[in-house]
């Protein structure tokens, strides 16, 4: 999968589930092509999401509930995500 199908991919079912103003993904892939553990084909994404519906649950449910929707993604995808709710 290259990186432009999955971030449609990401968009498409958060906001499929949550009630979002705003979002914005941005590959910062290229911050760890050097490590270790850098895995060709894994992801690092960085989501920025504007959501009064998650700006009311605490940090650690806010996250759970994204790692939920994009499971799949996760699993196959995705190596890491940095999340910021606003």
């Amino acid at each position: 999968m290259n990186i432009n199908d999955l971030i449609a991919i990401v968009k498409k079912k958060l906001v499929s589930e949550i009630v979002i103003e705003k979002i914005d993904i941005k590959d910062k892939s290229f911050l760890h092509k050097s490590h270790s553990g850098h895995q060709e084909g894994k992801f690092h994404l960085k989501l920025i999401i504007k959501s009064k519906v998650l700006k009311e649950l605490n940090r650690i449910e806010s996250n759970k509930k994204i790692y939920k929707i994009l499971d799949q993604e996760m699993k196959n995808y995705i190596h890491s995500l940095q999340i910021l709710i606003e």
